[in-house]
């Protein structure tokens, strides 16, 4: 396959920005299977087949059952997610979708399960998962690991 580019070799210092970022939020005290799965959701919701080939690999290894993670793209319809993922989901998909019209009954859902901390770190988790699903879709990587690391 082709690439149009790869922001790793073609802009190494943004890519060690974002990587960077990815690294802080693993490290920000959230659930790591919590913030897998919202990069999984997200990235179904962009339709970045590496993205979502990776982070369905990185929940199964943290130990979240198959039948979870096919539950996740119909995850409001699903009794298997506890109230506080089905918060940080609807939450993720709301500033992914930019829907502006739902964004206030996210963040009363999120506020009776997080401090405003988690709530700030589940907002990066959502930003960042956006930019490096973009990146992909931008490069052209599907189904290839070249230029991410996320």
């Amino acid at each position: 396959m082709a690439f149009r580019f790869t922001v790793a070799t073609d802009a190494p210092s943004l890519f060690a920005t974002l990587y960077a970022t990815a690294k802080t939020i693993r490290g920000s005290g959230l659930p790591t299977g919590l913030i897998h799965l919202i990069d999984l959701r997200v990235s179904q919701i962009n339709g970045c087949a590496y993205c979502i080939d990776m982070h369905t690999k990185e929940a199964r290894h943290d130990g979240q059952s198959e039948q979870r993670i096919a539950a996740l793209a119909e995850w409001e319809r699903s009794d298997l997610f506890l109230p506080d993922e089905r918060a940080a989901f609807a939450w993720a998909e709301v500033l992914t979708r930019a829907q502006h019209d739902r964004i206030d009954e996210a963040y009363r859902a999120l506020q009776s399960h997080f401090s405003a901390e988690q709530i700030a770190q589940l907002t990066v988790t959502a930003a960042q998962i956006n930019a490096w699903n973009r990146i992909g879709i931008a490069q052209h990587i599907e189904g290839t690991a070249v230029g991410m690391a996320a």
